[in-house]
């Protein structure tokens, strides 16, 4: 990279910007998955919007290469951008094993699906308000967070149904599925976790 591409004029890159554009895409997905479980919606239109989602984040990416100063660390907005991009691949990934296992919806996964796209709308939240009102993102973060038990509850409740039925091949299948749904909270919270710690860096 030449020095004046690193040195040069200030580019006019607004990474809060282009977070909230990841996450409003992710969140976008998790709606689209809600009503994919609910038999209403084409499974090749969360593919789409995931392409979309991934499309930004290589955006991020590729301007974090081109950008000598970042309003915030550039680690934290690394990490914050791959955290949304694992919410999203999830919710896709879901899609793709239910096609491929042939497993239909249940209350257990919409159950899920309303808690992921919550919580997604509260990351939205969060970094919407990251660049002018930090103390409002971290109570959105800390909302954020709250999810990762609640999904964790169900599933557990959802496990318990399965083994409970005694049907081996249908309860492999189910738990694959539903532990999608419990790894995307858990990228939730760790997105919650950076926003966070990003806002305690700026006081």
């Amino acid at each position: 990279m030449s020095f004046w591409k690193i040195f040069g004029p200030k580019r006019g890159v607004d990474f809060f910007e282009l977070l909230r554009d990841q996450a409003e895409a992710t969140l976008k997905g998790c709606r689209e998955l809600t009503v994919y479980l609910d038999g209403q919606e084409d499974p090749e239109v969360i593919d789409r919007i995931e392409q979309e989602a991934d499309d930004i984040r290589r955006i991020i990416i590729d301007e974090l290469n081109q950008t000598f100063i970042t309003p915030i660390d550039r680690e934290d907005i690394f990490a914050l951008s791959r955290a949304i991009d694992d919410v999203c691949d999830h919710a896709r990934n879901t899609v793709k094993e239910m096609e491929a296992f042939d497993v239909e919806s249940d209350e257990y996964l919409i159950r899920m699906a309303e808690l992921l796209q919550k919580g997604s709308g509260h990351l939205v939240s969060a970094i919407r308000h990251l660049k002018k009102n930090p103390n409002v993102a971290v109570e959105y973060a800390v909302r954020a967070k709250r999810i990762e038990n609640k999904m964790n509850d169900i599933f557990i409740n959802a496990l318990a149904q399965l083994f409970s039925a005694g049907d081996v091949k249908s309860m492999l299948k189910y738990r694959e599925i539903y532990r999608h749904f419990n790894r995307s909270a858990d990228r939730v919270d760790d997105a919650a976790n950076i926003i966070s710690n990003i806002v305690v860096k700026m006081f």
